[in-house]
């Protein structure tokens, strides 16, 4: 049986384009809309490759009102919405602050307003770890204290999930579960779909991928004078597919109302902190493959080190982050040869 319409907002992006994967591949039904800014429309072959589906795909912005309104006027059956469009690089979002509050806070509130006048139940929200700023204590809990966010980007996550909680508080008639990534690498293990963002890779695994396969000359590491053991910052680097999983969980659990909460928050992280310099050598390790470096300065917005215990989402949820950083990381490596096979990088 054919399971309920979701709209992917961001769906032919990075984390967009394996969540569709994942939903697809349990049963729902699929409709993304992507205006390509960061990403491309042969994506959805991609996802076609791998589940033998091909989701619908709508080209547009979803800052721009009308079209958004022509959309669920097209897809009245949409039940559920997972929300990844958004733009997503710390460093540009300092550059550039405008285009980072139109475009992720814009984007929401035109789906928020559009859901309950379409019979939409719930709504799952990419949020970020950048919510917590600096932590105190690591690892960081749900109830870590949200901290003063140090980017654009970050701030537009902390007011978006304040304007989630007021709408829903406010008494609308759907539900919301927002999920706070740390950092999302690696490819599907098809290597059909993965991490291929348009021009300059803004994110670590992209750029470093390029830096190995000579793309580009060396992969900057800002900064060797954090208070960590070697200097560099610390993330929590979680597999792609692994994250895409837990959305589909998120959404199941809406749909079917398996909590009485109308919101629920979750940290979506594997627990471990590694740092830039020990992920390059992870990588090193894992391909055989050699990444030129060089450390340079700090960035403005950076946090110097942060990492889940994602313990509540894997009790609640009933999720894990499974697969190991080296195969992840090799997962990358052979995205990154699959698209030098196709002539594209």
């Amino acid at each position: 049986m054919k399971k309920e319409r979701i709209l992917v907002t961001g769906g032919t992006g990075y984390i967009g384009s394996h969540t569709v994967v994942e939903l697809q591949q349990a049963g729902y039904q699929v409709v993304i809309i992507d205006n390509l800014s960061n990403s491309s429309a042969d994506v959805v072959e991609g996802i076609e490759r791998i589940t033998g589906i091909k989701p619908d795909f709508v080209e547009g912005d979803c800052t721009d009102m009308a079209t958004l309104t022509r959309l669920f006027a097209d897809y009245p059956d949409i039940k559920g919405i997972i929300n990844f469009a958004a733009s997503k690089a710390v460093g540009e979002s300092v550059e550039k602050p405008i285009l980072y509050y139109r475009n992720n806070l814009n984007t929401l509130l035109n789906l928020l307003d559009l859901m309950g006048p379409n019979g939409v139940k719930g709504i799952v929200f990419s949020s970020s770890c950048t919510v917590y700023g600096e932590p105190d204590v690591n690892p960081v809990t749900e109830s870590s204290p949200i901290k003063k966010a140090t980017s654009p980007y970050g701030n537009t996550k902390q007011i978006s999930e304040d304007i989630i909680t007021d709408v829903i508080k406010s008494g609308a008639p759907f539900k919301s579960v927002i999920l706070r990534y740390f950092n999302p690498v690696g490819a599907h293990p098809s290597a059909e779909i993965g991490e291929l963002p348009n021009g300059v890779p803004q994110n670590l695994i992209p750029y470093l991928t390029q830096t190995a396969i000579g793309i580009r000359k060396e992969l900057s590491v800002f900064g060797d004078d954090y208070n960590t053991p070697d200097g560099s910052c610390i993330r929590d680097y979680i597999n792609v597919v692994d994250l895409a999983k837990a959305h589909v969980i998120a959404v199941e659990r809406m749909l079917t109302d398996k909590s009485d909460d109308k919101i629920e928050i979750f940290n979506l992280g594997t627990g471990n902190g590694v740092s830039v310099l020990e992920l390059i050598n992870t990588f090193e390790e894992a391909t055989g493959v050699k990444v030129p470096h060089k450390i340079v300065g700090r960035r403005t917005g950076d946090i110097e080190k942060v990492w889940a215990n994602p313990s509540y989402a894997n009790e609640v949820l009933g999720w894990k982050a499974d697969s190991t950083l080296a195969d992840t990381l090799r997962s990358a490596w052979a995205w990154q040869l699959k698209l030098r096979e196709r002539g594209i990088m």
